[in-house]
């Protein structure tokens, strides 16, 4: 008589090959590889990030302001300089999320599927042309009762038409097109969602929470409920596919039209 643990034997005849070492490998990696001080690894990153943002925007600031002991590296007559000040707080928000999944997830690759492919492609163009749309309309009604003049893009209006050379406009639109897109995308689809739905937060709650975050590290208030509208069409992307990729490509091409007016201005 057989006792019940040979009907759980991969070997069973019964069973498909190769079933148990797929359903093996689709286990999540145990608790204890997930953790740091109790907590999932990527809220730590989150919080790595975060910090690191406030902190160099707080350095950033004390320079612009010209109250920092020492030479005043915006003393120069060109641009570049103070492009770079600018964009190094957004940058360093990647940092927390990519040196998190080095040391306590199981790498880049893996955590947050980077790599796009032909399908992920094609879901991140739509969701960013989604973004493009959703920010549009939002900001179109919210014009409508704050006027157009009010919700400019700060930023954007201070970088357009201030380059001194065509070396500068072309890392800026890198940087907004590719490296910032991928810095906060890695905090806020990455890091950060990862931890909430290790903790079995709802996928549609996860959703918003990150497009609530995504707002905030803007710092626009007037411009928050665009902002929000592009955080949903963005993390749809990731919540569709699984992967940050996806939601790096949708925010590229939600960026790609301030890139395209800095072109523009500065031609």
């Amino acid at each position: 008589m057989s006792s019940p643990a040979e009907g759980n034997n991969p070997s069973d005849p019964d069973e498909p090959e190769g079933a148990g070492e797929r359903e093996q490998a689709a286990l999540p990696p145990p608790l204890s590889e997930r953790l740091v001080f109790g907590a999932h690894w990527g809220l730590l990153a989150f919080f790595i990030g975060v910090a690191s943002y406030h902190l160099l925007g707080m350095v950033v600031s004390l320079l612009v302001a010209g109250t920092v002991a020492g030479p005043n590296p915006l003393a120069a007559g060109e641009f570049g300089p103070l492009l770079l000040l600018v964009f190094l707080p957004t940058l360093a928000l990647g940092a927390g999320p990519l040196l998190g999944s080095v040391w306590w997830g199981r790498g880049p690759r893996l955590d947050f599927g980077l790599l796009p492919r032909g399908r992920d492609l094609r879901v991140g163009f739509a969701c960013g042309g989604l973004a493009l749309l959703a920010a549009y309309v939002v900001s179109f009604v919210l014009s409508l009762v704050y006027g157009a003049e009010q919700l400019s893009d700060v930023a954007l209006n201070e970088l357009t038409g201030r380059f001194d050379s065509r070396i500068w406009l072309g890392i800026a639109v890198v940087i907004i097109v590719f490296a910032a897109p991928l810095a906060e995308e890695l905090l806020v689809r990455g890091s950060l969602w990862s931890a909430l739905s290790h903790y079995r937060v709802p996928g549609w709650a996860v959703l918003v929470l990150t497009a609530v975050v995504f707002a905030y590290l803007h710092a626009d208030p007037l411009r928050t409920p665009a902002l929000f509208a592009q955080g949903l069409a963005i993390g749809a992307a990731r919540m569709i596919t699984g992967k940050v990729g996806p939601s790096v490509v949708a925010h590229a091409t939600n960026n790609s039209l301030p890139a395209l007016v800095i072109l523009v201005e500065a031609w």
